[in-house]
C-alpha cells in the first residue's frame, strides 16, 4: 500500500462493529495500514471513535487518555456473563420494587474516585493474555480493582426496570461494571443493554460521520486541524519550533497541563509538547528537523 493521508477522522461506530472492523474499513479507503483508534468500542457500542491516519495516529494514545461522555440504557433484574446485552443469564430477581430514591443513592456512591474491577470479559491482560480469552477458555478470571474518576453518573429518565443514564468518566472506566455495580448495590443485579459515546475529550458526536458517508467522501482532518481541535495551542516563532523538531528542551513558558499543540507561525503542527519537571519537552514531534547545510 501506498503512504495515504495524516489526519483524523471521528467515525459514528455502528452497533455489530468491532473497532477494529472500522479501522480495517479506513485501511482500505486510505491506503495505508497505518491507521488505528483512540479507545476501543465494544461490538454493542455505538457512537464516536476517533481513527488517526499516517502521522496522526501518533496523537492516538494521548487522546485515548481524555475523558468521555457516555449516554447508555441500565437494565435492573438481570444479571449476564459479560455484564451487558451480548452474554449469557446468569440470574435474573425481580427488580420492580426497587425505588427512584434507593436508585439516586446508589448511584451516588459510584460518583467519584472509586475502585473498579473490570469486567471479567474484557481487554485487560492477564500474565500476557486478554481477559476475555481466559474467560472463553473456561478459565475463572479475578482482576484487581483499579481507580478511575466518574464525574457524571445521572439518571435521565426510568421506563420500568430500564435506567437511562449519562456518564463522563476517565479512560480505563467501564460503563458495563458501573451497570453491574449498581444492580449489585441495590441487591437485584444488572446489565448494560445500550451504550453510546457521545465525546472523546474536545470531539463530539457532532463531528462524526457514518461509515457510508465516510465511504461516499474518504476525507480526513488533516493533522494541523486535528491537533488544534483536540488540543491546546500554543504558537511559537520559527525558532522555538525548530528547537523542538529537533527534540531539545525548552524553559518553562507557564503551560497548562497535558499535551499542547505547538505551532509554527505559518499554522502548522510541530509537535505535542509537554511542561514538566521544569522544562518544555516534545512529546510527539511531527515535524522532521531540518536538515544540516554541509555546503
Amino acid at each position: 500500500m501506498t503512504d495515504g493521508p495524516d489526519g483524523l477522522l471521528v467515525v459514528d461506530k455502528p452497533s455489530g462493529w468491532t473497532s477494529h472492523d472500522v479501522v480495517a474499513r479506513v485501511r482500505r479507503l486510505a491506503g495505508t495500514r497505518r491507521v488505528g483508534h483512540a479507545g476501543t468500542l465494544d461490538p454493542m457500542a455505538t457512537g464516536v471513535l476517533v481513527v488517526g491516519v499516517g502521522r496522526a495516529t501518533r496523537l492516538l494514545g494521548h487522546l485515548a487518555a481524555h475523558d468521555k461522555d457516555y449516554d447508555a440504557t441500565i437494565r435492573l433484574g438481570v444479571v449476564t456473563t459479560t455484564d451487558d446485552a451480548e452474554g449469557e443469564v446468569l440470574s435474573t430477581a425481580d427488580a420492580s420494587n426497587v425505588g427512584d430514591g434507593a436508585v439516586d443513592v446508589a448511584m451516588a456512591a459510584l460518583t467519584g474516585d472509586i475502585e473498579q474491577v473490570p469486567s471479567a470479559v474484557s481487554a485487560v491482560k492477564v500474565d500476557g493474555v486478554r481477559a476475555y480469552a481466559k474467560v472463553r477458555a473456561g478459565e475463572e478470571v479475578k482482576l484487581a480493582p483499579r481507580r478511575v474518576h466518574v464525574a457524571r453518573f445521572e439518571l435521565r429518565e426510568r421506563r420500568g426496570v430500564d435506567l437511562d443514564v449519562g456518564v463522563t468518566c476517565t479512560t480505563g472506566t467501564y460503563i458495563r461494571a458501573l451497570a453491574r455495580d449498581l444492580g449489585r448495590a441495590l441487591g437485584v443485579g444488572a446489565h448494560l443493554t445500550a451504550l453510546r459515546r457521545t465525546r472523546v475529550g474536545g470531539i463530539t458526536l457532532d463531528q462524526a460521520r457514518t461509515v457510508d458517508q465516510v465511504e461516499e467522501s474518504f476525507t480526513v482532518l488533516p493533522l494541523s486541524d486535528a491537533v488544534a481541535a483536540a488540543f491546546p495551542r500554543w504558537d511559537v516563532d520559527t525558532e522555538t519550533a525548530r528547537r523542538i523538531a529537533l527534540g531539545q528542551r525548552l524553559a518553562p513558558v507557564g503551560l497548562a497541563a497535558g499535551p499542547i499543540g505547538a505551532f509554527t507561525p505559518d499554522g502548522s503542527v510541530v509537535a505535542l509538547v509537554e511542561e514538566r519537571d521544569g522544562a518544555v519537552r516534545p512529546v510527539v514531534v511531527f515535524t522532521p528537523p531540518p536538515t544540516r547545510d554541509i555546503s
